[in-house]
């Protein structure tokens, strides 16, 4: 088993219903127990801001902070951004790290990053120290939502295992809006242009290909997938993926400016990049009724199931690549499995050795980790150590 990284520390401040909060936990996986509305989820969303983006909820950033009743005026609520700050101790092989991150100036969506004391450019200086990856009931949607939905959940799992993907997504979508902005208002600025659709090819190209590296292991690591738990294959679907499967990068970054130059000139099916592309997941279990179906067409149970799989052997290629498994955040991910996939996934998350935070209203739900789990109820913002169930 590989080195356990966890959290050891986590400090809320005015985040969410939080005025303040201050666990401290050790590298074992956490079981959050209570009533819906205790404030569970918003401690897995605290935790989702160690990773580059707008976390597990994907909210803008000054809706973040707390508010209180003297917030409100006449109209509704005020609006206006709170700073808020999370921060952790962070347990890993080479010793603790500090991190944290929030909003220090009210008035501002400008997120702000230190890590052991020191001001850092961006999240994704957190995502290099420590993969988070989530799950919640939002996603049980995924597969029948739209692709812009599988393609965040994609290049989340790429950022968790290459941190520099984050900084390809940012500049690829910078110069993706500044040129849709250039377009809409009808702009003839044709040197402009090209010098966006040039940022756009180099940066798309490469976060195609992460997509594609990380689709790749994956499926590897999937193919020799037993248990109560279905395989997935994974396929990555638009123009530029057919691409890169046929010609070298630096070919496939010509033909994407081409594309954009046609689009411009109001061609059919052109503007080729991959901001177009989609995941496509199939359902493999041989001898079963959905064996090959798209996950789209199989039950809400298999889909969940199917979700499940990938982000445990996206722990597992991270475990190899970094010699430990990222941060779990389970969101009632125990509530709709039955007792034979529980107990599976739980002895996954043990035999991985990830720190998984995971929340439930039952603590029976999570039997099974005894004493290997530290178990916590929370109550209308305050959180009490509990026995296992």
């Amino acid at each position: 088993m590989g080195a356990r990284l966890g959290v050891t520390r986590l400090t809320l401040t005015n985040f969410r219903s939080y005025a303040a909060l201050r666990l401290d936990v050790d590298t074992r996986p956490v079981v959050l127990t209570g009533a819906n509305g205790a404030g569970k989820t918003n401690l897995l969303e605290a935790l989702s801001f160690l990773a580059p983006g707008r976390g597990l909820r994907g909210a803008r950033l000054g809706l973040v902070g707390r508010r209180q009743a003297a917030h409100l005026n006449q109209t509704g609520p005020d609006t206006s951004v709170v700073p808020w700050a999370v921060a952790v101790t962070l347990s890993t092989p080479d010793g603790p790290i500090e991190m944290g991150t929030g909003i220090a100036v009210a008035g501002t969506e400008r997120r702000t990053v230190h890590i052991n004391g020191q001001a850092a450019k961006g999240a994704a200086a957190m995502a290099r120290h420590v993969g988070a990856v989530w799950l919640t009931p939002a996603m049980d949607r995924l597969f029948a939502d739209g692709p812009g939905s599988r393609r965040k959940f994609l290049d989340r799992l790429v950022t968790a295992f290459d941190a520099d993907h984050a900084g390809r997504l940012a500049a690829y979508e910078h110069a993706y809006r500044q040129r849709l902005r250039l377009m809409k208002d009808g702009s003839g600025d044709a040197p402009w242009f090209a010098a966006l659709e040039d940022t756009m090819a180099r940066h798309g190209v490469a976060l195609a290909a992460g997509r594609h590296d990380l689709v790749a292991r994956l499926n590897r690591d999937l193919a020799g997938v037993t248990g109560p738990f279905p395989a997935a294959s994974l396929g990555l679907v638009g123009t530029i993926d057919s691409w890169l499967a046929q010609m070298p990068a630096v070919d496939v970054e010509d033909a994407m400016r081409r594309s954009l130059w046609d689009e411009r000139r109001g061609v059919m099916g052109a503007g080729a990049g991959p901001h177009r592309s989609d995941l496509g997941v199939a359902m493999i279990a041989p001898g079963h009724a959905s064996h090959g179906q798209p996950a789209a067409l199989c039950s809400t149970g298999e889909q969940k199931a199917l979700l499940i799989s990938m982000l445990l052997a996206h722990a597992r290629l991270q475990r190899g690549k970094r010699g430990h498994a990222p941060l779990l955040l389970l969101d009632e991910i125990a509530a709709h499995l039955d007792q034979n996939r529980r107990a599976a996934l739980f002895a996954e998350i043990l035999r991985l050795g990830a720190q998984a935070w995971m929340t439930g209203t039952e603590p029976a739900l999570f039997r099974g980790f005894d004493e290997k789990a530290q178990f916590f109820t929370v109550e209308s913002g305050a959180i009490l150590a509990a026995s296992p169930p």
